[in-house]
């Protein structure tokens, strides 16, 4: 026959086990010296300033530039 376990134990271990892995990941989420959170929050503000720095505006409309000033003017008559 198999062992006697006591399932208590077992969800408590189990629960334990999880807790720990938990704990682990926040240490290596939070855990990080100030120096190390600053430089990666200025990277990620140069990174997004870039990014945006090379976007197309769809609002811009660049029709209205190659377009003829007298064309653009009401007709009056």
């Amino acid at each position: 026959m198999g062992d006697v376990v006591n399932l208590n134990k077992f969800r408590k271990a189990k629960a334990k086990a999880a807790k720990e892995s938990k704990a682990e990941e926040n240490r290596a989420k939070h855990g990080r010296p100030k120096r190390e959170r600053e430089t990666a929050e200025a990277e990620e503000a140069r990174r997004l300033h870039a990014l945006e720095s090379h976007a197309v505006n769809p609002d811009t409309d660049d029709s209205e530039t190659d377009a003829d000033p007298e064309d653009a003017s009401p007709e009056k008559g």
